[in-house]
């Protein structure tokens, strides 16, 4: 389930009302940074979109929203 126009800040939910994803939008591709969270409300990874692409720093966390891994994705050519 999703709310959101196309640009913009875009919020992802489970079907049980819970916050799946938020971030936003530009161009209807994702852009800026984003956060992913359990069912259970915990952070589950977070990182930045240039216009669709991965960009920068990606962390990955724990269930207590503790950060586990930290990736540096490298511009695409």
């Amino acid at each position: 389930m999703q709310h959101s126009a196309p640009d913009g800040e875009h919020c992802e939910y489970y079907a049980d009302g819970s916050v799946k994803a938020r971030g936003t939008k530009a161009g209807g591709e994702l852009d800026g940074y984003w956060e992913w969270f359990r069912k259970d409300g915990s952070k589950m990874r977070s990182g930045h979109f240039s216009r669709g692409d991965q960009v920068g720093e990606w962390i990955t966390y724990d269930r207590s929203s503790e950060p586990v891994k930290v990736t540096q994705i490298k511009p695409q050519p």
